[in-house]
Formats: structure tokens, C-alpha cells, sequence
């Protein structure tokens, strides 16, 4: 199964320059754990998560309202491309314990977001066995801490 099949297509995209506020309010309104930062080409250059904006800004006393997505965002995002397989990308996700793995085109463009919950819906169809291997993979600390 190729990762188009199963990824959410409906996804929005922030500047580096949004603000938290801004974020926070976006990820309310469309029930997401996380929002892509795209640069003045649209191209993926972070992403940005609630748990970034609780730990990275609420617990360090930032002002919400001053501060921006390039505050506080993961660089360097790990992403996988429509046309992959979806057992590649469930082994990025598994390594890298991730939970939600942006979709780019060739050009670095987000087009997708294939998360946790696109995995469980389609258990039948990707093997309930390999998806809780995925999950396993992703919840396994191992001592290391992720940027997601």
C-alpha cells in the first residue's frame, strides 16, 4: 500500500513567523496534535507540535503572543513522499518514534500528514501485526528523547 492511500490529505501549514497563539487556535479549530512550518517557497522547514508549545513555550514562560513557530519548531523533519511504501514509512516513523510523519512532494512541499490514527484505521489492510509494531517502535523511549 503506497502512503497516499493512507495519509490525510487535508493538512494546513504555518510561516516560521506565525505566532503560538495563532498555532495553537489553528490546531483547535481542525483537531490536529500538529502543524507544518513552510517557508517563503512553501517548503517544509519544521513542524511544530502541542507538545512543543506546552514544553518549549508555556513551561519556559515564553509570551505566547510574541513568540513564533521558529521559536520553538523541530528542524530538520523527518518526511516521507506519497508514492512510498507504506512499510517505509512506518519504519521512519518506528526509528525516528514519531507519531506523525509529513507528506512532501519532489519539490518539499507538504501535501499530506500520515499520523498514528491513519495507521489504526487501516490496520486491516496494512496487518494489525506490522501497525502494532509500528506503534511499539514509536512508544519504545530506549533512553531517547524525541523532537516530535
Amino acid at each position: 500500500m503506497k502512503v497516499k492511500e493512507c495519509m490525510c490529505n487535508d493538512v494546513c501549514c504555518v510561516k516560521p513567523e506565525t505566532n503560538l497563539n495563532q498555532i495553537a487556535k489553528l490546531m483547535s479549530e481542525k483537531h490536529v496534535g500538529c502543524i507544518p512550518v513552510c517557508d517563503e517557497n512553501n517548503c517544509i522547514c519544521g513542524i511544530v507540535t502541542d507538545r512543543d508549545i506546552l514544553l518549549r513555550a508555556v513551561a519556559c514562560n515564553k509570551d505566547t503572543n510574541s513568540c513564533c513557530a521558529s521559536d520553538i519548531m523541530s528542524c530538520n523533519v523527518c518526511t516521507c513522499t506519497e508514492d512510498e511504501e507504506m512499510t517505509n514509512a512506518e519504519s521512519k516513523m518506528a526509528q525516528n518514534q514519531i507519531r506523525r510523519l509529513p507528506v512532501c512532494d519532489k519539490n518539499n512541499k507538504v501535501v499530506g500528514i500520515l499520523t498514528l490514527g491513519d495507521l489504526a484505521q487501516k490496520d486491516k489492510q496494512l496487518g494489525a501485526q506490522e501497525v502494532c509494531t509500528t506503534i511499539e517502535g514509536i512508544c519504545n523511549c530506549n533512553g531517547q528523547k524525541n523532537a516530535e
